[in-house]
């Protein structure tokens, strides 16, 4: 059976695999994981690494944002065409 893991249990192997205080071995045996899972935790750390300090994380927020703005824009003109489409068809019967 396989086991999940949340992030932050992930984020707290790979740093201390980071660290390098530990062999993966030893990191792997305390926590109860493949050794290779601690190398591409580890390997994911390191190349999302420099994300965190160009913005992209904040970019991705804003076009949440944005994306909910027109889903709700959308939302009103559809319910507008809707009522339109509704009294029109009140005329026609």
């Amino acid at each position: 059976m396989r086991r999940t893991h949340d992030a932050a249990f992930k984020a707290k192997v790979a740093l201390e695999a980071i660290k390098g205080e530990k062999t993966v071995a030893e990191i792997s045996s305390k926590y109860g994981i493949h050794p290779n899972q601690v190398g591409k935790w580890k390997k994911e750390v390191l190349e999302r690494l420099p994300e965190i300090f160009n913005g992209k994380i904040k970019r991705s927020e804003k076009t949440a944002d944005e994306l909910q703005a027109e889903l709700y824009q959308q939302i009103g003109q559809l319910k507008v065409e809707l009522d339109w489409l509704k009294k029109k068809s009140r005329l026609l019967e």
